[in-house]
């Protein structure tokens, strides 16, 4: 084989590395709820349910009232798992990648929750319900914080009153922090080497924000 043919064979297999998906079904219990789950090696933890969405999924109560967005969705367990308790009218999945979403709509209709709305989202950009109850999010802990502080600071706003943002991951301080500034304070679980974050909405506007302006009005009336 020449050198250029060598070089066109190497560029002909990354390009199929690109557009071919190693495809797998993988059986998921959760709290006696089975799933028959497709996935792909494109998409995270594909051959098995991470451990992070299984120790976050163990902490929360669905109720029939409850309305829930699984934020970067993945291949979709937390929602169609959501789905499962509270019906499929009461839950959207988003990602920001088109494989995620595909596989995600694939998998409501196999596990027979045809009517989650699947999203195609830019964290929550296109995403416009306010009236959530729980957001859910195993975010891209490995990658820098610009995302999880979208998911977080955009995802105070598309709670409800006294809604939960519950959030997944291997690092402490910053997520403490953040939900903290934001939410006013976060329940922390130390579980299976993860760390659950549950922050509750209980006001209209961000703590900081209030702190802020509390700040401001103080100024002010020391000027008078």
């Amino acid at each position: 084989m020449n050198l250029y043919a060598h070089i066109k064979k190497s560029k002909i297999d990354n390009l199929q590395k690109h557009l071919y998906h190693i495809s797998m079904i993988i059986d998921v219990s959760i709290n006696n709820i089975d799933l028959k789950l497709n996935t792909n090696d494109k998409l995270f933890s594909p051959r098995n349910a991470d451990m992070g969405t299984l120790s976050m999924l163990e902490e929360i109560d669905f109720t029939s009232e409850s309305k829930v967005l699984d934020l970067g969705c993945g291949y979709g367990i937390v929602g169609i798992y959501a789905s499962k308790i509270i019906g499929d009218n009461n839950v959207v999945m988003c990602d920001i990648d088109d494989n995620a979403v595909n596989t995600a709509r694939n998998n409501a209709v196999l596990n027979d929750e045809a009517n989650i709305e699947v999203l195609k989202s830019d964290g929550l950009k296109n995403i416009y319900y306010n009236d959530f109850s729980i957001i859910l999010s195993n975010p891209p802990y490995h990658a820098d914080f610009s995302v999880p502080k979208h998911f977080i600071e955009a995802g105070f706003y598309k709670l409800i009153l006294n809604g939960r943002f519950v959030m997944v991951t291997k690092r402490l301080d910053w997520y403490k922090n953040k939900l903290t500034s934001i939410f006013g304070g976060v329940k922390i679980i130390n579980k299976n080497g993860y760390y659950v974050f549950i922050s509750e909405k209980r006001n209209s506007i961000p703590s900081n924000k209030i702190k802020h302006r509390l700040k401001k009005e103080i100024k002010m009336n020391k000027k008078l």
